[in-house]
């Protein structure tokens, strides 16, 4: 399938292999871009938005990126710590008095940016029936106990991760958070990323659709195994309670969700064009993006059961492990969201990757489809 857009000679193969991934029936549609000191050489698209295929992709479809929201609203509270207003090692319970419930007194937002605060889940009952009620979520998320010492072991926190951030932006700035994301983040830098879409915007969202035979490394089968064999276990409630998965991706009320940390809808140089903008200091000084990207955190996952690595809101590079490392320089740095979108920078190449699709397998980390652009794509560098 021939892709749409442009790109770079000099990426010649980054084009062809975008395009092939297309030989593959079910595939649905995608979209990619690559920036290099700011400047796009990437930016390509191509296949179908909905479920029937009869909708073509275009350059301004929105796409579910899930989890590589996260950096957003990190840095969004990093913002917050450069005016004054947050301190990193602050217990959260001196902003938000409700949240030292459950022996989380000590937690601060360094811990919850690096997932080290012991407060990766909620555990049963189910919250799905409540997850769109902001101010019930936010109530029982305080109400949380630890799952254990914060500090002391690594669990990712899927869900709670956006409550916890999303809180300290209200209740330090004022403004709801994914409204200080889009004012003070997205729109400043003409950044196609919208947390919660708006109405006259629903038409561009394009919907999900599952692969078969896309099973993943074996950490994602091993936590495909539990999330189904042990329905009170950290990793299972941490992306299930509440159920976030594609089934939503055809409900309006996810589509105008405003959950800073697993919901955003956004294009593939909407993605690219937030680390061009980081990596050129238009969001946070050069003392505070070096704490984003310094390892804070570097052990077993007990969520994701795989060992992981992070900074303060960001997964940073393991070239040791094929499945998620994102092929390109060693402090390379960003985030994956669920079915295969995501993005990252490398640095000292001044490099920003966007990729987004609705075809979507059950690798946990870096998409096969990702690893083969990226690498084709530093190559050309």
């Amino acid at each position: 399938m021939d892709a749409k857009g442009s790109c770079d000679g000099r990426f010649a193969a980054v084009q062809q292999a975008f395009e092939e991934i297309f030989d593959d029936p079910q595939e649905r549609g995608a979209g990619l871009c690559i920036q290099v000191g700011g400047e796009t050489v990437v930016d390509l698209w191509a296949g179908v938005a909905d479920l029937e295929r009869t909708k073509p992709w275009n350059r301004d479809t929105l796409v579910n990126t899930y989890c590589a929201i996260k950096p957003f609203t990190a840095v969004a509270t990093l913002m917050l710590v450069e005016e004054g207003k947050l301190a990193l090692d602050q217990p959260i319970c001196h902003y938000w008095p409700e949240f030292a419930q459950g022996g989380k007194d000590q937690v601060t937002l360094r811990q919850v940016l690096s997932h080290t605060s012991g407060t990766p889940a909620l555990r049963l009952p189910s919250r799905t029936p409540e997850m769109y009620d902001w101010d019930e979520m936010v109530k029982k998320t305080a109400a949380e106990p630890l799952w254990w010492q914060p500090g002391t072991e690594l669990g990712y926190g899927a869900t709670t991760y956006g409550w916890i951030l999303g809180e300290l932006i209200r209740r330090v700035d004022g403004r709801e958070p994914c409204r200080f994301i889009r004012e003070r983040i997205t729109e400043p830098n003409g950044l196609e990323v919208q947390l919660g879409v708006d109405e006259q915007d629903f038409h561009k969202i394009a919907h999900f659709g599952r692969a078969e035979g896309r099973e993943g490394d074996s950490f994602a089968i091993a936590l495909r195994h539990v999330m189904s064999k042990q329905p009170e276990h950290v990793a299972t409630l941490a992306f299930t309670n509440p159920a976030v998965g594609p089934k939503q991706t055809t409900d309006p009320r996810w589509w105008s969700y405003r959950q800073p940390g697993v919901n955003g809808h956004g294009t593939a140089h909407g993605l690219a064009g937030f680390y061009s903008a980081l990596l050129g200091g238009r969001l946070i000084g050069p003392e505070l993006l070096s704490e984003f990207t310094r390892e804070h955190s570097n052990s077993m996952d007990r969520v994701l059961l795989r060992p992981m690595r992070y900074g303060l809101g960001c997964m940073l590079e393991q070239q040791a492990d094929q499945a998620a490392s994102k092929c390109m320089g060693p402090n390379t740095f960003g985030h994956v969201g669920l079915g295969g979108p995501v993005s990252f920078a490398d640095p000292e190449r001044d490099v920003s990757f966007g990729f987004v699709t609705t075809t979507i397998g059950s690798h946990v980390l870096l998409d096969p489809r990702v690893r083969k652009l990226a690498t084709l794509a530093y190559a050309a560098l």
